[in-house]
Formats: structure tokens, C-alpha cells, sequence
């Protein structure tokens, strides 16, 4: 399925608020309701929607600790990184992973109660033998730009 800009507009629009009713919606991307329904039905069936969820302030529900890990593994094979997946997959805790080009294998983002259960969870990781060599961690101070959107304006445009 090829995007065009009503589709654009439309999952523009549902990504800074997904409560937004279709009738609302089609008012935001000049369409008439019925059309605009079939083309979220068509968007969600092809995938590019992929569910609705709640933004939550992480500010409120107290204590909490996000920390960025680098994680380089021993080995590269295929098996290597598939061993690191299926087990960081697991890690309640994890809430991102990326694999990344440059001096490390895997970026990481974990969001815990605090400082120890982010090093116990490191350390269980490392007790499993999942093949990790050397991680880093970088402890957020603060987030002052957190977007939960994609320009998708931007991204289209080319």
C-alpha cells in the first residue's frame, strides 16, 4: 500500500491523539466520515497503525530511574545476537533496544524503580552467559524533550 497525503494527515493526526473520533478526524483531514473510516480500517489492516495506548507522565508515578545502556557482545554470529534478543525481550524493565551501527552492538533504554534493581537485573543478564562483553550506562538526569510522535511530514516530503 502506497501513502498518499490523506493517509499521511490521518495517521498524522491519530499519533497526537488517539481518542480523537472518527467524525472529529475526518473534520482534520477534509474528508467526509465514512471515507475516513475506511482508510483507518485499510491503515490498520495494512500494519502502519499498529495499536492505541496511554502517554504516561513517568514524573508521577514516583521514584523512577531511566537509564541508557550500551551493550557490546562477545561474539557476532547470528545465533549471538538472537541468544541477546530472546533473553533482553524478557526484561520487564526493557523498554527499548536497538541494534546500532559504531562502537557497540545495542542501545538500550531501561526504565526501573532505581539505581539497584537497574544493577540487578545487569547482573543477572551477565549471570545468564547471554553473551554480553561490556556494557555502559548513562543514568538520566532529565528529559526535556520527549516526543511520542513521528514527523511524519517531514519523512513523507522527500
Amino acid at each position: 500500500m502506497k501513502l498518499d497525503k490523506i493517509d499521511i494527515k490521518i495517521l498524522s493526526q491519530l499519533q497526537k491523539n488517539g481518542r480523537v473520533t472518527n467524525v472529529e478526524l475526518a473534520d482534520l483531514v477534509n474528508l467526509s466520515p465514512s471515507p475516513c473510516l475506511m482508510r483507518v480500517k485499510k491503515l490498520q489492516a495494512e500494519g502502519f497503525i499498529t495499536g492505541y495506548s496511554a502517554q504516561i507522565d513517568v514524573s508521577k508515578l514516583g521514584q523512577t530511574l531511566t537509564i541508557f545502556t550500551e551493550v557490546t557482545l562477545k561474539h557476532h554470529q547470528q545465533n549471538d545476537f538472537a541468544r541477546f534478543l530472546t533473553a533482553i525481550q524478557k526484561v520487564d524493565s526493557v523498554i527499548e533496544c536497538h541494534l546500532v551501527s559504531g562502537g557497540y552492538d545495542y542501545l538500550v533504554k531501561f526504565v526501573t524503580g532505581g539505581i539497584s534493581e537497574y544493577q540487578t537485573i545487569m547482573e543477572r543478564m551477565i549471570e545468564l552467559d547471554i553473551g554480553i562483553d561490556k556494557y555502559f550506562s548513562f543514568v538520566v538526569l532529565k528529559s526535556p524533550i520527549v516526543k511520542s510522535h513521528l514527523p511524519l511530514d517531514i519523512i513523507f516530503d522527500r
